[in-house]
């Protein structure tokens, strides 16, 4: 399976206490990993990009400490993550040439992580 980071289907950010929420991309690091949230792009750094320390394991689905990544199911077996899921895909299809460029993405991520490599 792919790296986290080179997934093109989309990702779920499952938390300690069971929340899950669908996540526009995760970039993998020697610390651990950091994520952004969906609409990440217009809200600030604090608010939707989010660093998890730890060591990342597995090949999908993945672990880094109390936290677990895997591919969002179908509707049927994620139906409570459908919703934020289609609102990203409508607005990705309506102003994706608004949207930054995965380089651009890598770019946001290394100067949230201090400036280190990806």
């Amino acid at each position: 399976m792919a790296t986290i980071d080179h997934v093109t289907a989309p990702l779920v950010l499952r938390n300690p206490q069971g929340g899950e929420k669908v996540i526009a991309a995760c970039f993998q690091h020697p610390q651990g990993v950091l994520y952004l949230d969906l609409f990440w792009h217009l809200s600030t750094p604090n608010e939707a990009a989010h660093w998890l320390k730890g060591e990342l394991t597995g090949e999908g689905p993945w672990r880094i400490g109390n936290h677990r990544i895997r591919v969002l199911g179908c509707p049927q077996t994620d139906p409570h993550l459908q919703e934020p899921y289609a609102e990203w895909r409508t607005y990705l299809q309506n102003h994706g040439d608004e949207y930054p460029f995965r380089q651009q993405m890598m770019a946001v991520a290394r100067r949230l992580m201090g400036g280190s490599e990806l």
